[in-house]
């Protein structure tokens, strides 16, 4: 995981709606002794063991309850949208904001290492967007979370998406004050992917199955990948879909209004 292999130790900027933020990266690296997690303790470069009562990420957890809290009161429903880069994640995202137009008001964050070319197509479609770019970092946090929230008008929506950088790995550490992680399997991928990224797949309070409409092209095999995702997801509610075609989505929305409903009580 992000706490084990070091990426992203480096610092550096994340923009943020524009705006050039300095990462902190106090929940990675802990001094020159430069710790790494393994389990329930910690090596030091030097071979000696240590001990840290303090997790790396409490700081980050911490963050995340405030922002739940503050969320619950906006009385918004959001979700941690996380998948495998190429996945589909943004028509997924679009498609769910624009079905969801006289429902609820949909509002995004985007998250990705470069580029704003996500957040521009999301713009496009008239949704209310703030782009974060990490630069070298392989996630989203709750204080990037935070910030790019605060750039958007929360009172008029109902629903926040935050659209995670394509990653199956690093992301699953990070609790960012969402209701619902909602991780995304593509039928292009294979129907293994919930076997080899367990922890982000185990996380997940939803599964989606998107690019529905390709399934017999990719060769998809439907009863494996259930299989699969009822192994490692077993707690998840499952979905599939096509965002492209709209088949399999209208119980997608409805769950959404459903949640959002729970959330408003």
């Amino acid at each position: 995981m992000c706490k084990e292999c070091g990426c992203g130790l480096g610092g550096g900027d994340v923009t943020i709606g524009g705006q050039t933020h300095e990462h902190d990266q106090d929940h990675h690296h802990h001094g020159a002794g430069h710790h790494h997690r393994h389990g329930e303790h910690e090596h030091e470069h030097g071979g000696k063991t240590v001990s840290l009562n303090r997790s790396l990420l409490e700081k980050n957890d911490r963050l995340a309850e405030r922002n739940r809290g503050f969320f619950h009161a906006k009385k918004l429903l959001v979700l941690n949208v996380v998948s495998s880069p190429g996945s589909g994640k943004t028509t997924f995202i679009r498609e769910t904001a624009a079905k969801l137009a006289g429902r609820l008001r949909v509002g995004v964050i985007v998250g990705d290492l470069a580029t704003d070319n996500d957040a521009a197509r999301l713009r496009a479609a008239g949704i209310p967007v703030v782009q974060i770019t990490t630069g070298t970092v392989c996630h989203l946090d709750a204080d990037m979370v935070s910030q790019a929230a605060a750039q958007l008008d929360l009172d008029q929506l109902d629903v926040l998406v935050i659209e995670n950088v394509g990653n199956l790995v690093c992301p699953a550490d990070y609790d960012l004050g969402e209701d619902l992680r909602v991780v995304l399997l593509s039928v292009t991928e294979g129907e293994d992917k919930p076997l080899k990224y367990p922890p982000m797949f185990h996380s997940a309070h939803v599964a989606v199955v998107t690019k529905r409409d390709m399934a017999a092209a990719a060769g998809f095999n439907r009863k494996l990948a259930l299989q699969n995702l009822e192994r490692v997801s077993h707690h998840a509610r499952i979905f599939e879909l096509s965002a492209k075609t709209g088949d399999g989505i209208k119980a997608w929305l409805d769950f959404l209004v459903e949640q959002s409903a729970t959330v408003r009580k």
